[in-house]
């Protein structure tokens, strides 16, 4: 079995706690329903044993930007 957590391919990833969460929204002006979308069976989903209404945050790495976040909301 693969885990999509560490496979070289998968940007890592992590659930928010609340408190990120909260300066996250504040930050970028919006709510959660204003953020990009994942599934509840998604891989990445089921290995971090997300909840619907998580944020879970991906850093991505890349060799022109360096690390680059970005977040998606569990549904």
């Amino acid at each position: 079995m693969i885990d999509v957590l560490r496979h070289q391919l998968n940007p890592e990833a992590r659930i928010l706690p609340k408190e990120e969460v909260d300066e996250l929204l504040n930050r970028l002006k919006c709510s959660k329903t204003d953020l990009p979308k994942i599934k509840l069976e998604d891989p990445v989903s089921v290995a971090l044993k997300a909840k619907q209404g998580d944020v879970i945050e991906f850093t991505r790495k890349s060799e022109t930007a360096g690390l680059s976040k970005y977040y998606r909301v569990v549904i």
